[in-house]
């Protein structure tokens, strides 16, 4: 892939705020900083911005909705599983959140490069580079459940629009009011709830 790309990007690192060069093409773990990925996701927006309300919904309280909603499905589910929903996502911190058309226009390459971003990410955070089946399944199903919710409170969709126009087959949780809120709210929150689960999971190795 490097080969394939260094034609088109002879310069495939971007410099964080931490102060970190990071490879985009072969990222390693020791290049990952949590804050870069705090800001960079409080920063960035889901549905291309198209949402309701005077702040963006970003990819930061996506995050922290599908943990909640992994949650919901599993209420024993360990602190790393939690972690990896917390981190499910984490590679747009670089990449941004391509909505579903644009990603199958952009293609396979792009989707090799998120993987090897999330494989670094999760090993810079003590989760293995692939996570077992059932983790990614439960993951999934409360991402699929977040963005229909998401659909159906913020981005203008009816709830036969979200099954007939996007596809989903899950429904939008109920008693659960999404409000976005500002960019270094968002940024607090993920990294709060970080730690949170980054002590929980140190608890859990012992």
């Amino acid at each position: 892939m490097a080969a394939r790309l260094a034609d088109h990007a002879p310069r495939t690192w971007q410099r964080m705020l931490s102060g970190r060069r990071l490879n985009l093409l072969d990222p390693s773990p020791l290049d990952i900083e949590i804050e870069d990925i705090a800001l960079g996701l409080a920063r960035n927006t889901r549905w291309n911005g198209q949402t309701q309300g005077v702040h963006a919904w970003s990819v930061a309280q996506h995050s922290d909705l599908v943990v909640d909603i992994v949650r919901r499905l599993k209420p024993k589910a360990p602190a790393d599983v939690l972690m990896a929903a917390k981190l499910h996502d984490a590679s747009e911190y670089v990449t941004h959140d391509l909505i579903t058309p644009l990603k199958a226009v952009v293609g396979d390459v792009f989707e090799e490069v998120e993987a090897r971003l999330l494989q670094a990410i999760r090993l810079r955070f003590g989760l293995t580079a692939s996570l077992p089946n059932a983790t990614q399944k439960l993951i999934k199903s409360a991402d699929k459940i977040a963005a229909v919710t998401e659909a159906v409170q913020l981005a203008g969709f009816s709830a036969q629009e979200a099954r007939t126009v996007l596809g989903f087959r899950e429904k939008p949780l109920s008693g659960v009011k999404l409000t976005p809120i500002p960019v270094a709210d968002a940024e607090q929150a993920f990294l709060d709830g970080f730690r949170t689960l980054e002590a929980a999971m140190t608890l859990q190795s012992r």
